[in-house]
């Protein structure tokens, strides 16, 4: 795995010598954790590894005292298993200067083979621009052939360039180059057909369609076959009625992720997908903070942005 480490550890975050890098990690990923403590200890860095106590969903919170480990590191990895963007504890590791990579689920054939090897630098531009259009727009309306028809209010929220690569505090999951924004709270309206995959909670790629009614900025009901059912029933004993809010609206970029796996930072990154978020929005520039985010990804999505197409039938409008 010294290829991906490098590359995580050299290209992605930039990691300098004599900084503090910490690898928060589990029982589950501890061998991914050591390749990357490798390579950053070859960049000179100082570098601990954390071994987080379980949690039971995506985005729980760490037990305090990792909290105060992020917030005291320069670099901090997140090769866990259930995963740790959206937690307060990452929001606070930022706001005290890190530079945070997720790396949520990741297996040791992401750290040999495909997004991990696409170019960052190269598709850093169209990221780039692709945040910029989202920021300049006041509605996206998604469609896909699978009955997807949706509408987000843009107006007055901001894109984000999760383009892999951090030279100063801040976060990004690798390898899933997307462009993404929070869109305005209350404006998400229409249907989502889920007809790729929803890597969270051991859902995966989708068997059958899962149909997400959704009103007034939150998903209503849930419909579909037994995966549907499932994460009806898991959302339901959370007992928060936020997670059910629209969190996210992102662009998945990468071209070396060519098709869905299950694994959560490939099927992200599928290149000319989309995916909503829901649950937490609050690391994305919304306000929500609830018990769990996840993340529902379809095929072939047309996406208009003040009526112009930017993708159509999964095929980026916009120039690289």
């Amino acid at each position: 795995m010294e290829t991906g480490a490098k590359i995580l550890v050299e290209s992605c975050a930039g990691v300098k010598p004599g900084e503090e890098v910490l690898i928060v990690t589990d029982e589950e990923r501890l061998p991914i954790a050591r390749a990357v403590r490798g390579a950053a200890g070859r960049a000179g860095a100082r570098a601990a590894v954390v071994l987080s106590p379980p949690r039971k969903i995506d985005n729980e919170e760490p037990a305090p005292p990792v909290a105060a480990a992020m917030r005291a590191a320069r670099v901090v990895f997140l090769p866990v298993t259930h995963a740790l963007a959206h937690t307060r504890a990452t929001r606070g590791a930022i706001a005290a200067g890190a530079r945070v990579l997720s790396m949520t689920a990741f297996t040791e054939r992401m750290m040999r083979e495909g997004g991990i090897l696409a170019d960052f630098r190269a598709r850093r531009p169209l990221c780039d621009a692709l945040a910029a259009r989202l920021t300049a727009a006041r509605e996206a309306r998604v469609t896909n052939p699978a009955g997807t028809d949706l509408r987000l209010g843009l107006e007055g929220r901001k894109g984000n360039s999760h383009c892999c690569i951090l030279e100063g505090p801040g976060f990004t999951a690798v390898p899933n180059i997307e462009a993404n924004i929070s869109p305005a709270g209350g404006t998400a309206e229409g249907v989502l057909v889920v007809d790729g995959s929803i890597p969270y909670y051991g859902v995966g790629v989708v068997r059958e369609p899962v149909r997400f009614a959704i009103g007034g900025g939150f998903v209503r009901r849930i419909e579909g076959g037994e995966q549907a059912a499932f994460l009806r029933d898991l959302l339901a004993a959370q007992a928060d009625e936020w997670v059910y809010n629209i969190a996210q609206f992102a662009i998945g970029l990468n071209p070396e992720c060519r098709d869905f796996t299950g694994e959560m930072l490939n099927d992200e990154g599928v290149n000319g997908t989309i995916h909503i978020g829901i649950g937490t929005s609050a690391s994305l520039g919304g306000e929500v903070q609830a018990k769990t985010h996840f993340d529902a990804i379809i095929r072939r999505p047309t996406v208009w942005l003040d009526g112009e197409a930017v993708l159509r039938d999964g095929e980026l409008r916009v120039p690289a």
